[in-house]
């Protein structure tokens, strides 16, 4: 079987993009995977390539390299054999799918503890162990060690373009660490991680954004302007931040802002809803679930909202914790929620804003800044909403009036 896998992943063509891994081994040898006709007749025609292949890539004598492109073949094959040879360890197995279903099961201390033992296991430069241990470090909010386990990660990337990948997260952990008040010394030194970054890898969008947020906070608004404009013209068009990197390409001081965070959703009347295309009007996002008492003592405040705001510039949207989706979708109609609603089934808008308890809002105004969060039945919304709503109607320019009729057919 070991040579099976040499020959497949040794092919000097593509087989379809497969690959053969241990996982993959163990998992036929089980008889727990079978290949598909299809692989069997692929695996088939591999063999016969065998006399075709180089004897290196089957575990025989190499010749001496002569080329630093060989060089690097050969050490890529080292590291993928280093990397099989630990994850066919039943410890190093166990502990790393322990992590895993630690972090399922929202219990991020542990799963920690346990990337950090299938790390040791695997000698300690085991890079997907140490890319999870930096990810629970973002969910504990343990900036400090997330810094160090990203410096880490820098130095074990094999490639440029993975290197790339960790200087970014280095400087993502640091911009964090730094907190709303960063000093201009930090800022400086985030800069310098994240050009080295984009040195390595100059399409690295995560580093250009937060690039151009930091020379926003240094005062370089034109820097951040290019950074901005970078990112756009990178992003892809589906990207919920492309919209927002055209608004901080015209006002590069937005970036100052304490800003949602941008996401695009399509709700259950099939509208999709970007929140960086209400531009001009004020948003409240609220977060709930039919299950939660104090959000069914708050519904009757929103459809006051509703409906006491019709037409005005406010855009409102409920965005809802609940697993059952047909009973969802029966009490948004029971009650008449006429207003834009979306069910959060992967959870991913709630972690964006950190959705602790429910009822939970936000006020965003008509530029795109955050300007308030409000738990609780007992939340004022309307009230925070007045002014804000108020100042939006009050910038909208009032539509053109009609001209007079054209006659010049008559």
């Amino acid at each position: 079987m070991r040579r099976a896998r040499q020959v497949i992943n040794c092919l000097p063509f593509p087989l379809h993009g497969w690959k053969m891994d241990m996982r993959q081994e163990t998992k036929i040898r089980s008889g727990a995977f079978r290949m598909t006709p299809i692989r069997r007749s692929q695996f088939a025609l591999a063999t016969l390539a065998l006399a075709f292949l180089p004897r290196p890539c089957l575990g025989q004598a190499a010749p001496a390299a002569s080329d630093a492109k060989s060089e690097a073949k050969s050490e890529a094959r080292s590291e993928a054999k280093t990397l099989a040879d630990y994850e066919s360890n039943p410890k190093f197995a166990a502990a790393f799918n322990e992590g895993r279903q630690f972090r399922q099961d929202d219990k991020p201390a542990d799963a920690r503890d346990a990337f950090n033992k299938a790390n040791k296991i695997a000698g300690g430069s085991c890079i997907p162990c140490l890319n999870r241990v930096y990810l629970v470090d973002l969910d504990l909010k343990d900036y400090k060690n997330a810094v160090a386990v990203a410096t880490e990660l820098v130095t074990l990337a094999p490639t440029p373009r993975e290197k790339s990948v960790e200087e970014g997260n280095q400087g993502d952990a640091m911009l964090r660490l730094a907190g709303d008040k960063p000093k201009p010394a930090q800022l400086d030194a985030i800069h310098t991680v994240l050009q080295a970054a984009l040195a390595d890898h100059p399409k690295n969008q995560k580093a250009q954004w937060d690039d151009g947020m930091v020379l926003a906070r240094l005062g370089k608004l034109d820097e951040a302007r290019q950074a901005f404009t970078a990112y756009r013209n990178h992003a892809a068009p589906t990207d919920p931040k492309l919209i927002r990197a055209g608004h901080f390409i015209e006002n590069p001081s937005l970036a100052l802002q304490k800003m949602a965070p941008a996401f695009e959703v399509k709700t259950l009347d099939g509208t999709t809803f970007n929140l960086d295309e209400m531009g001009g009007k004020v948003v409240l996002l609220d977060f709930w679930a039919t299950w939660c008492g104090p959000c069914m003592e708050s519904l009757p405040e929103l459809q006051h909202i509703a409906k006491e705001f019709a037409g005005q510039p406010l855009v409102i949207l409920s965005i809802s914790q609940d697993d059952d989706g047909p009973k969802w979708k029966d009490f948004v109609a029971k009650h008449q929620m006429t207003w834009l609603q979306f069910r959060d089934r992967t959870g991913r808008i709630s972690s964006l804003f950190d959705i602790q308890g429910i009822p939970h809002y936000f006020t965003i105004d008509s530029d795109g800044v955050l300007t308030a969060e409000m738990m609780g039945s007992d939340s004022n919304v309307e009230g925070k909403l007045k002014k804000l709503v108020k100042r939006a109607a009050e910038a909208t320019p009032p539509p053109a009036p009609a001209g007079p009729p054209d006659t010049s057919s008559n």
